[in-house]
């Protein structure tokens, strides 16, 4: 799953003047924060109001693998996965959280998402791929604490003059999940 730097520059997106390369990258950036602040300010129909309705939300399990198996690190879609979410799905979640019936949020959690290291891969149509660098940190009652670091692909669609996530692919850095659940949103 892993990409090469040479992978990435191969793929990457067409050579674009530089001042609409800088524009781009700041707006998606910009959008990437707004849809944090949304998560950590528990603003979570405001984030599904972001999400696409053919979204792939999709998280798959990371295996520790030898040198020559580094292929079979991360299952496959259509596998096992932690998440592996359509839109429905994610209504569901977010019912379930909004009746009080999920026992993981209440009380509700604290939460802080970081992105950074945001790569724009390729762009094609209306769609902007980009690489993320995420690390959250979770609080719950006292003094249970969780974080999670690893990166995520998305693809952004074009949506009036902002975007909406029409793919998110997390990918751990972790193996073994201490966490008691996943309640929150990558």
């Amino acid at each position: 799953m892993e990409q090469t730097v040479e992978a990435a520059k191969a793929d990457s997106w067409p050579a674009t003047p530089i001042p609409e390369r800088m524009a781009l990258q700041y707006e998606v950036e910009q959008f990437l924060y707004a849809e944090a602040a949304l998560l950590d300010g528990r603003k979570f129909r405001d984030w599904y109001a972001l999400l696409a309705s053919d979204i792939h939300y999709w998280m798959p399990i990371r295996r520790t693998v030898t040198s020559d198996n580094l292929d079979m690190e991360f299952t496959q879609p259509g596998d096992m996965a932690y998440f592996d979410d359509d839109l429905t799905i994610l209504d569901m979640r977010l019912k379930k959280q909004e009746a009080g019936s999920s026992w993981a949020e209440e009380p509700p959690s604290r939460s802080r998402h970081f992105v950074g290291n945001v790569r724009i891969l390729k762009v094609a149509g209306d769609e902007v791929t980009v690489e993320v660098a995420f690390y959250i940190y979770r609080s719950r009652l006292n003094s249970d604490v969780d974080t999670w670091v690893g990166r995520r692909e998305d693809v952004l669609r074009r949506h009036g003059d902002s975007f909406q996530i029409a793919r998110r692919h997390i990918f751990l850095d972790q193996t073994v999940i201490q966490s008691a659940n996943f309640s929150t949103f990558f």
